[in-house]
C-alpha cells in the first residue's frame, strides 16, 4: 500500500492557532476547532484509519458498542417495532401490529439498526404510501428516544413530506343513496346519526340509551380519541331515529363489538357498490363540519 494512500488527510495550522485537516487528494480543508496539537494528531490518525481499514474501524466501533449496550450492535428494526407494540394497548396496540406488517418494512426489518443509512429508509419510502412514512418516522424516532441510535438516520427537516389523497365531505345526495341501499336495519340507522351527529364512527358506535336526554334533546358523549366531553343538541329527525333504539346499553349492540375497520369495510363495500369515489365513514365528520360553518359555528367547534 503506498504511503499516499496510508495517509490520505494532513494538519495545516492557520495563523490564529487553529488546525484544520487537508484532503492529500482534493485539497479541501475542515476545520478541526482545536487549538490542541496532541488533539488535532489523534483526530488526524483517526481519519487515516478511517480511511485505510473502514471494516476493522467498524469492528472496533461494534467493540464500543457493546461495553455500553450489549444489544446495540445487533439490534434490528424489527425488534425496535416489536418493542413499540408490546407498550401499546388496545386499539392502538391492533393499529400498530397491522402497520409493522407493512411489505415496504421487509427491506430494513432484519437490518441491524446501528448500522442503518438514509438509503435503506429511502427504499422503504419509496413508493409513498403515507402510512410508511407515518409509521417509519414514529419507529425512528422511538429508536432514538430509547438511544438505540446514534443519531438520526435522516434528519428532521429532510424526512419526505407525506402527499395525503384528497378528504372530502359526503354529500346529501350521496347519504341518500346508501340510506337507499342499505338493508342491514343497525347500519342504516348508524349512518343516519353519524349524518346529524358528525361525531367518529367509534364514538358514535358505542353510544347507549343512557347518553340520550329527552328532556332537553341532547346526546352527550366523550370522544376517545382526545377525552373531550361533547354534548349535541338534536332536531325531530334524529330525535325520532333514536325513539326506535334500544333506551338502555349500546344504542348499536352489533356494530359497537366489531372493529372500526370492519366497519369502515362494510361503508366502502356499500359505496363501491353504487360508485361512490372519495368518501369513507370519516366524511360523515367533514359534512357536519361543513353545514356547522355556514350556520355560523366558530371554525375549531365545527372540526
Amino acid at each position: 500500500m503506498s504511503e499516499q494512500m496510508k495517509q490520505a488527510y494532513g494538519l495545516v495550522q492557520r495563523p490564529w492557532g487553529v488546525f484544520y485537516l487537508k484532503n492529500k487528494i482534493t485539497g479541501q480543508q475542515t476545520s478541526l476547532k482545536t487549538s490542541d496539537k496532541n488533539e488535532a494528531q489523534r483526530m488526524l490518525q483517526a481519519h487515516n484509519e478511517s480511511e485505510i481499514q473502514p471494516h476493522f474501524n467498524l469492528s472496533l466501533a461494534r467493540v464500543y458498542m457493546n461495553g455500553a449496550d450489549p444489544k446495540l450492535g445487533t439490534r434490528t428494526w424489527q425488534e425496535v417495532m416489536e418493542h413499540i407494540v408490546a407498550k401499546k394497548t388496545d386499539e392502538t396496540r391492533r393499529r400498530w401490529e397491522v402497520a409493522i406488517k407493512d411489505v415496504n418494512f421487509d427491506c430494513i426489518r432484519n437490518l441491524c439498526v446501528c448500522e442503518t443509512r438514509p438509503e435503506h429508509f429511502d427504499k422503504a419510502l419509496a413508493n409513498g404510501k403515507v402510512s410508511s412514512n407515518v409509521y417509519l418516522r414514529r419507529i425512528h424516532n422511538h429508536a432514538l428516544g430509547m438511544e438505540w441510535l446514534l443519531k438520526s438516520v435522516i434528519p428532521r427537516l429532510q424526512w419526505p413530506k407525506p402527499v395525503y389523497k384528497e378528504k372530502r365531505a359526503i354529500t346529501a345526495e350521496e347519504h341518500a343513496a346508501i340510506l337507499a341501499a342499505e338493508v342491514n336495519a343497525e347500519r342504516k340507522v348508524f349512518y343516519q346519526l353519524c349524518w346529524h351527529l358528525g361525531g367518529s364512527q367509534g364514538d358514535l358506535a358505542r353510544l347507549k340509551g343512557e347518553d340520550v336526554d329527552w328532556e332537553n334533546s341532547t346526546v352527550s358523549f366523550t370522544r376517545k380519541k382526545t377525552g373531550v366531553p361533547v354534548i349535541v343538541r338534536l332536531g325531530s329527525e334524529a330525535l325520532n331515529l333514536l325513539k326506535d333504539l334500544p333506551a338502555e346499553g349500546p344504542l348499536f349492540p352489533y356494530l359497537a363489538t366489531v372493529r372500526a375497520g370492519d366497519r369502515a369495510t362494510e361503508f366502502r363495500s356499500r359505496c363501491r357498490q353504487l360508485n361512490i369515489n372519495g368518501v369513507t365513514l370519516h366524511s360523515y365528520r367533514y359534512a357536519w363540519a361543513e353545514r356547522a360553518l355556514k350556520c355560523g359555528y366558530p371554525a375549531g367547534t365545527a372540526r
